[in-house]
């Protein structure tokens, strides 16, 4: 059953890079969106806040300060504005600042999830989309990712997190009858991009002249999927409840890190100054996504190429609200 427009949704995470992308979405198809977020300082609040104030002055939206981790403060949100569904995506993010911060990132990423579900369940909305990631594959042998894999070998904290997200999610469903789709989005890139995200780190930097660390002299592979094109899948999965399903969202296209630092300096218009260490034990040499699974029960075609995806990163990055460029 699709759910039609005019409902209400619940995104977590709001002010995020996909979370306000999803919302404009979802409210320019007519939709009522609820947006909690915490606004926490892992990366510049200045960055969250300016995402907040556009999805601020549109109808419909309502923004809620708040933190996963209150399971109170997620039950009172559910309970107040009953949504057909929730857009799990608050979390904390990065393979490799998850490095000796497991306890934090179970706090976030389990603790947190498990409130949402618990919220869903005891409040009566039946639908939950999980934001998962490409890392809980690994170093897998498999190529593409096919979403069978096992996914039981994680390098860092945030994938184990993740992958233990997509198992509750079978555990509400199983037990409670929720239907849940947990969504494994693949390097995903755009205007509003995080600060500690690859993308925008290459760019400043160049843009700055400071040098950028290229982890195995630029020979590994990334499957760059711009944001608008996730959330377009979220969206879908939000809207086609499908029992418990495990998806990925991504472009089905690998791009070495060499090149992909290249097409930056074409935009920028100066060379990267580069530096090649060895990559650390949580980065895996290739993502790459199968998406057949996506385009069967979600009919999701990304739109956007790298080189367009690229334009709109550099065309954000000039003019964001604390741009120094």
């Amino acid at each position: 059953m699709v759910l039609p427009m005019g409902k209400t949704f619940l995104v977590t995470g709001c002010a995020g890079l996909i979370g306000s992308h999803l919302c404009e979405r979802l409210l320019a198809a007519g939709d009522r969106v609820v947006g909690i977020d915490n606004f926490n300082d892992y990366y510049d609040v200045r960055q969250k806040q300016a995402n907040a104030a556009v999805l601020r002055s549109l109808e419909g939206f309502t923004l809620i300060e708040a933190d996963i981790r209150d399971a109170e403060g997620v039950n009172e949100v559910v309970a107040a504005h009953h949504p057909v569904a929730i857009a799990h995506l608050a979390a904390l993010a990065n393979v490799r600042y998850a490095v000796g911060r497991t306890p934090l990132y179970n706090q976030v990423n389990v603790t947190g999830t498990i409130n949402v579900l618990e919220a869903a369940r005891t409040l009566g909305c039946p639908h939950v989309v999980f934001a998962s990631t490409s890392s809980v594959y690994g170093n897998t042998d498999r190529l593409p990712f096919v979403e069978d894999d096992p996914c039981d070998r994680p390098l860092s904290a945030y994938p184990a997190t993740k992958r233990a997200g997509e198992l509750l999610g079978h555990t509400y469903h199983h037990l409670h009858g929720m239907t849940f789709t947990g969504l494994r989005f693949f390097s995903v890139y755009g205007p509003r991009a995080r600060p500690d995200m690859m993308p925008f780190m290459v760019t400043d930097r160049i843009a700055r002249g400071e040098p950028i660390a290229l982890f195995n002299a630029g020979q590994m592979k990334r499957d760059w999927t711009f944001v608008d094109d996730i959330a377009a899948g979220v969206e879908a999965a939000l809207r086609e409840p499908l029992g418990y399903e495990l998806i990925n969202l991504g472009r089905g296209e690998p791009v070495l890190m060499a090149d992909f630092v290249k097409l930056l300096e074409d935009r920028i218009g100066r060379s990267a100054v580069i530096e090649t260490p060895p990559a650390p034990a949580s980065e895996p040499i290739t993502t790459y996504a199968n998406t057949d699974k996506a385009r069967r029960l979600l009919g999701y075609q990304p739109q956007t190429s790298l080189a367009e995806g690229l334009d709109a990163l550099w065309a954000w990055y000039q003019n964001r609200p604390d741009s120094t460029a």
